[in-house]
């Protein structure tokens, strides 16, 4: 067995840290398109993710999804805490610290359940999530990281479906869960009714930019090593990003007869979503056919919605499963073994093999999914209230509001729409000192 590499070391080590810069990447992303009084809770989903789920993957996750196989279907026990993994290599990253190649598997742990939250943000109380998180990250997400990555039977193992960095492990198995979450949770109070609109597009393209910038290591981390394979993932990853833009805007163009910056950025996530499971099986130029297709595919997946009826907050089912499917099935038609000795050529034979990682997938997170939110629901309860939901989360959950508006008095008064202690100083003296109307309509105008 070839010996602790420094080199691969100090490369899996940056991408651990890429890819956990990936989920305040989110929080950004998915905090800026809710309406302003549910950002915090919001960024709050995705930053909680990072303490919880780090604890749960060293206490158990992690022996789960890469213990020593059990049946084909699960790890052993033998990491239980994480005993045994420290300065020695592991088998599936040969030269590196078995430490290094948990703590970069651990930051995939993380991102994953938070990718979820995006279908019913604005709607769960902190509690009913805090639970959901825990058992998701243990009991969905090990498992199949197991199959297709800890020697289960979806992947060399067993079916041999490739999946490079997740696209059956993360993108499919959030996104799967997320359309349960939509339709557990039923839709958003008013929705239908009324304008759900990002609160902060801006902060929308921060977080869009730092994803791209953190899936470097997502995606050229998978290699597991600093070498030839690492640069052409890299390379794939950025191309297929490159070309989901122009995948999402031209039918936007067409369709809507506008470019939106908020399509250019969802359509870059779309195109790093479907490249994910490609990048280390495919050329520059493919890398380019399936970002692009991605971003067509989810941009027509995001369009309807509506129509079939579903409240996903944040399109995490149009833009991660199917953007996720889309990924997996051109891996099978387009991966090259010249590419990567150690995956396949396109075919009929491993594009069916793609399919059934992504049957089995699809099945299994729904279905477990949707049981775990019945548990939660018994045990501590999932949908807000229709006041705390009224009022917004920041302030229902959490006690707190992300913008200040004014101070008199000493109230703090923020978020969508003015309280009583902001209409009666607002009725006085306004924020740039200029004497206002008392009249409710015109106080409503001042402060939305």
């Amino acid at each position: 067995m070839p010996g602790i590499d420094t080199g691969d070391t100090a490369w899996i080590l940056v991408s651990a840290a890429l890819v956990m810069f990936m989920t305040p990447g989110l929080a950004l992303f998915y905090g800026g398109l809710v309406r302003a009084k549910n950002v915090l809770s919001t960024v709050m989903q995705s930053f909680i993710a990072l303490g919880l789920v780090s604890i749960l993957w060293v206490l158990v996750g992690y022996t789960l999804a890469f213990g020593p196989d059990r049946a084909l279907t699960i790890g052993g026990l033998d990491h239980l805490g994480f005993a045994g993994v420290g300065a020695e290599p592991s088998a599936l990253a040969p030269t590196v610290p078995a430490s290094a190649f948990g703590v970069y598997q651990l930051m995939f742990a993380v991102i994953t359940p938070a990718l979820i939250t995006g279908a019913f943000a604005e709607r769960m109380k902190f509690s009913g999530y805090l639970l959901f998180l825990g058992l998701w990250s243990v009991l969905v997400y090990s498992p199949v990281a197991h199959w297709v990555w800890g020697g289960g039977f979806l992947g060399a193992a067993g079916v041999g479906a490739l999946d490079f960095a997740g696209g059956t492990v993360v993108h499919i198995n959030a996104g799967v869960a997320a359309l349960a979450c939509a339709l557990y949770l039923g839709k958003r109070r008013g929705y239908g009714k009324e304008a759900f609109v990002p609160h902060n597009v801006p902060m929308v393209v921060l977080g869009g930019a730092i994803l791209w910038f953190g899936w470097f290591g997502f995606n050229a981390g998978s290699a597991l090593a600093a070498g030839e394979l690492a640069s052409g993932a890299f390379v794939a990853t950025h191309l297929g990003a490159a070309a989901a833009v122009f995948g999402w805007l031209i039918p936007e163009r067409i369709r809507h007869g506008k470019a939106t910056t908020l399509g250019a950025v969802t359509g870059a996530v779309a195109g790093l979503v479907a490249i994910t499971p490609a990048a280390g099986f495919v050329t520059p130029l493919a890398a380019i056919a399936i970002g692009f297709a991605g971003g067509v595919v989810c941009f027509l997946a995001v369009s309807l919605k509506s129509r079939l009826g579903y409240d996903d907050s944040l399109d995490v089912v149009g833009v991660h499963l199917v953007g996720g499917v889309v990924g997996a099935l051109l891996t099978g038609v387009l991966a090259s073994l010249a590419v990567n000795p150690a995956g396949a050529d396109g075919s009929l034979v491993q594009l069916g093999r793609q399919a059934v990682a992504v049957g089995v997938t699809v099945a299994f997170s729904f279905g477990a999914t949707m049981l775990l939110l019945k548990v939660t629901d018994l045990a501590v309860g999932l949908r807000a209230s229709e006041e705390d939901e009224i009022a917004g989360l920041d302030l229902s959950q959490h006690g707190e509001v992300a913008y200040t508006l004014m101070e008199r008095g000493g109230q703090l008064v923020s978020g969508d729409r003015p309280t009583a202690a902001a209409r009666e100083a607002a009725s006085d003296v306004g924020p740039d000192h200029e004497a206002i109307s008392s009249d409710p309509a015109s106080i409503e105008a001042r402060y939305p």
